[in-house]
């Protein structure tokens, strides 16, 4: 199983940006997914979670109202659409995947698949 993140760049703060991840190979669609991100000073940090239905999300205090996390079952992909950025939003933006449990989980050991990371950096 591989994943594929894409969508990052540079932005300028009050902007956006959606960012996608693709699954390929073996693996279901009905589990639940999530974004993470890496900074330097904090390390890992929870962004959002999508159940495997869809119908339930998690969101880190810090992107909630501005964050929003989708999917496509078909497409085997989640999104995450990022508006109103911030310069604190700047990070290494990871999906990940999980292969048992629907549940939007929050816990970074709860994903057994990780995509190799998109950088998004957001100017002042």
């Amino acid at each position: 199983v591989q994943l594929q993140a894409s969508g990052g760049g540079l932005v300028q703060a009050g902007d956006s940006l959606m960012l996608s991840c693709a699954a390929s190979g073996r693996t279901s669609s009905s589990y639940g997914m999530g974004w993470f991100r890496r900074t330097p000073g904090k390390g890992r940090e929870f962004v959002a979670a999508i159940s495997g239905g869809g119908s339930e999300t998690n969101y880190a205090d810090s992107v909630k109202g501005r964050f929003t996390i989708s999917r496509d079952n078909a497409k085997k992909t989640v999104y995450l659409q990022m508006n109103s950025l911030k310069p604190e939003d700047t990070a290494v933006y990871y999906c990940a995947f999980r292969t048992v449990g629907v549940v939007a989980a929050t816990a970074s050991e709860r994903y057994d698949y990780w995509g190799q990371g998109t950088l998004v950096t957001v100017s002042s």
